[in-house]
């Protein structure tokens, strides 16, 4: 496919909440918007339906016959393969030909399948703090934690468009059973629920509104609260711990950190870049540098459009091109 400027891609980000639909332009800016609530505790053709009316009302708008492309970044795990999804927190959908369902709402559009981590790495790498770098890591940090890697300039989604998943890096090999199945994940330790619960388990208390989110940890834990800056100093350890791994085996420039646990700012990152020294000290591992995401909530969208646009050829200006 030629590279066109005028071209667009349509971009779903779909989670657990919401499902989120735009037009994205060769610059990443979202000309046309739609959003529906997530039915996740229906079954799997109520959620199609959802997602159904987002496409519906962006085949609506007059820019419609410039999309060249869909693109799509799920909750997962997905199979970019099969073309399927099967989210965590989207029961109804086990083995879900999403890929073959959009087809038939798009007019059999090309469409690119990945995971959200990777397409929130896409996103960041084109326009975001990874954009010039040859390869990073990006990460989103949130309810669960989840991730993607930039190769040699590229996205690296791998065979299925789960590459760089850093939240099932075993960190703690005797550690607590992960959701995943395994034991010591990263995202056992450094997800906003388990920040939370290790907080209040060594003796944090949420405030008279009751707040007890990992956002409501940061504000104790800025405050001097020390159950709350233990429970966010474990958490950057096993950030630390999965970012050094990543590095000596690929060995990436920098590790970009998105998400709403990374809202924390120092409380989170202070301590991160501190245990980093601690285990990347191999000389090619030791230069990582770690940053904040820039994109905050529309990096899925612009992410995904920048995925379909690296597989299918278009805008030719776009990095790794």
């Amino acid at each position: 496919m030629p590279a066109d400027s005028a071209a667009l891609v349509a971009a779903l980000d779909i989670g657990g909440t919401k499902i989120a639909g735009a037009l994205v332009d060769g610059r990443g800016g979202l000309l046309v918007r739609a959003q529906r609530p997530t039915p996740a505790r229906q079954d799997g053709a109520v959620v199609m339906a959802a997602v159904a009316d987002v496409l519906r009302e962006l085949r609506a708008c007059g820019l419609w016959p410039r999309v060249r492309a869909v693109g799509i970044g799920s909750a997962g795990p997905v199979d970019a393969a099969a073309g399927t999804v099967s989210p965590v927190n989207v029961p109804g959908w086990r083995g879900f030909p999403l890929i073959a369902e959009v087809g038939r709402r798009t007019g059999g559009l090309p469409a690119t399948l990945v995971g959200d981590g990777v397409a929130m790495t896409a996103a960041e790498h084109w326009t975001g703090a990874a954009r010039g770098r040859a390869n990073a890591l990006c990460m989103v940090v949130s309810t669960g934690v989840g991730g993607g890697l930039v190769l040699g300039g590229r996205l690296h989604p791998g065979p299925t468009g789960n590459a760089g998943h850093i939240g099932h890096i075993s960190v703690d090999l005797d550690g607590e059973r992960c959701a995943c199945g395994g034991r010591g994940c990263v995202e056992r330790i450094a997800s906003g629920p388990h920040i939370a619960r290790r907080a209040l388990d060594a003796g944090w208390l949420p405030g008279p509104d009751g707040d007890r989110s990992a956002a409501a940890v940061a504000a104790a834990a800025r405050a001097g609260n020390e159950p709350a800056r233990a429970a966010f100093a474990r958490a950057a350890q096993a950030l630390a711990a999965g970012i050094a791994a990543t590095a000596t085996l690929v060995e990436i420039e920098v590790a970009v950190i998105g998400g709403g646990v990374a809202g924390a700012g120092d409380v989170l990152f202070a301590p991160l870049r501190e245990r980093l020294r601690d285990y990347a000290t191999l000389s090619f591992a030791s230069g990582v540098e770690v940053l904040p995401a820039r994109l905050g909530s529309d990096a899925g969208l612009v992410g995904a459009a920048a995925a379909a646009a690296q597989e299918h050829g278009l805008w030719g200006a776009l990095p790794g091109r």
